[in-house]
């Protein structure tokens, strides 16, 4: 049940290079969310600062504590790496569409471009309970940035080769797919625009069943505004608002630019 309300942070701790865990106590969404959806978050104070709130992917839920993962793009994000334990924020949620994790397949093959891990520590928690293989292909700019608490079997790629594979993420499965496809399998997916077409792509080639978790340029996060629209292959309307009918997506529902 979505709500607005005031929590409490936790923590606020730098995890990787540049990359934030914060850490909120909510028994409420943390037994009202599921792996997939977000929380809207006040990052000002309603007179000063940005006015917007900004949505950030449930990254996991421990005991009444919800985490969110991000990095500094702007004022909004900088004031959050600021907050202290005990301070209040005022957060919306969960919010979206959960991943369909509950499906019938054996194996999860999880694909992660830069802070498009967010999701999947809590993605990885759930899977492990429908007793679900999991294998995770992490893909950051450089080493430094790489956050992977709480993955498992995780597979890297670096874009200057300071660690694991030296090219992208989808290089990387690609690399894999080429001797070893998994039988029974659904990829889950997220990252920049660009990433999520050449995944998608390599889904349809390998023909594994793909769901992504798409980016949106959300001013509401709650359907009003209409700003983060996603073109449709097929249906009564040509097209679907991310924030409400996503952010998760079955790849071959979508128009990928």
């Amino acid at each position: 049940m979505i709500s607005q309300q005031d929590t409490v942070v936790s923590s606020v701790d730098e995890v990787a290079e540049g990359v934030f865990l914060l850490k909120v106590r909510s028994s409420q969404l943390a037994e009202s969310s599921a792996p997939g959806q977000f929380v809207n978050v006040l990052v000002g104070d309603g007179r000063n600062g940005p006015l917007l709130r900004r949505p950030f992917s449930v990254c996991r839920v421990d005991g009444d504590l919800i985490e969110l993962l991000f990095n500094i793009v702007g004022e909004g994000t900088r004031r959050l790496a600021l907050k202290r334990a005990g301070e209040l924020l005022d957060v919306i949620g969960p919010l979206g569409r959960p991943f369909g994790y509950r499906g019938v397949f054996d194996t999860a093959i999880i694909v992660a471009g830069g802070l498009g891990v967010a999701p999947f520590p809590f993605l990885t928690d759930s899977l492990q309970r429908e007793e679900k293989q999991i294998m995770t292909f992490l893909g950051a700019r450089t080493k430094n940035q790489i956050a992977t608490m709480n993955l498992k079997n995780v597979k890297l790629a670096t874009d200057d080769g300071s660690s694991g594979h030296h090219g992208t993420v989808v290089s990387l499965l690609e690399q894999y797919f080429a001797t070893n496809v998994p039988q029974d399998a659904k990829i889950f997916g997220c990252g920049p625009t660009r990433m999520m077409k050449a995944l998608a792509e390599v889904s349809f080639r390998v023909g594994i069943e793909c769901e992504l978790s798409l980016e949106g340029d959300m001013g509401c996060g709650i359907g009003i505004c209409q700003g983060c629209p996603v073109e449709l292959v097929t249906g009564e309307t040509k097209y679907a608002l991310v924030c409400t009918q996503g952010p998760t997506f079955l790849a071959d529902q979508i128009m990928m630019l």
